[in-house]
């Protein structure tokens, strides 16, 4: 094995999904390929070399709409990393994103966990290790 290549994130929307982490998170759009039928390859993250990505998965069942927001439970789904933690907080926060608190220093970092536009859980961190 090599690396992680992409992680599912179950959504309501595919472009209400895009506006959210592009616009608001900073992250990039490296894909978008739409096959017909409703069926689109979409994928996120926070630039086109950090060697994983998100893919947007539109939840077309019960089941996985009920897991919407809550793929983690009340835990962390994704640890973002980012080089600058206090103003990508700032610039989030401006945009209207959801923080859990503010950065805090701990001993791995600058961290500080936002949520998503469904609830999902995400930890800012600004790694010092």
């Amino acid at each position: 094995m090599r690396r992680l290549g992409h992680v599912t994130m179950l959504v309501h929307d595919y472009d209400e999904a895009i506006d959210f982490y592009v616009h608001k998170v900073g992250f990039e759009l490296l894909a978008d390929n739409d096959f017909g039928d409703g069926q689109r390859w979409v994928t996120v993250a926070p630039s086109k070399d950090s060697g994983s990505a998100i893919v947007f998965v539109k939840a077309d069942t019960d089941a996985k709409r009920a897991r919407i927001g809550s793929q983690a439970g009340e835990h962390v789904f994704v640890v973002v990393e980012t080089e600058d933690c206090l103003g990508d907080y700032a610039r989030m926060k401006g945009l209207g994103v959801k923080f859990a608190g503010e950065p805090v220093h701990v001993p791995w970092g600058i961290e500080v966990v936002f949520e998503d536009l469904y609830g999902n859980k995400l930890d800012l961190l600004q790694p010092s290790l």
